[in-house]
């Protein structure tokens, strides 16, 4: 499974130059955690690549929280797209 960033940008951009804002930035997040989730199953000791998929994770969390507080709407419909849970 190949993660392009691009695709991500396109589809989850609220403006024609959007490149960097909460939802955008989530999106590119949660195609970096799922594609090495599957890297993890595959290579379950590869304890390097861990410690900076945890941080992904943290920083997932934070904007969440961030989208949460600023923009309720745009929460929820990014969890839904994303099909996160929370």
């Amino acid at each position: 499974m190949e993660f392009s960033k691009k695709a991500v940008v396109e589809q989850y951009k609220t403006h024609p130059t959007d490149t960097g804002s909460p939802e955008v930035q989530i999106a590119i997040l949660t195609g970096r955690i799922n594609y090495l989730s599957d890297h993890f199953k595959q290579y379950p000791k590869d304890y390097a690549s861990r410690h900076g998929f945890l941080k992904l994770i943290g920083k997932r969390r934070r904007l969440l929280e961030y989208l949460k507080r600023t923009k309720k709407d745009s929460y929820k419909q990014i969890l839904g797209k994303l099909d996160l849970r929370k």
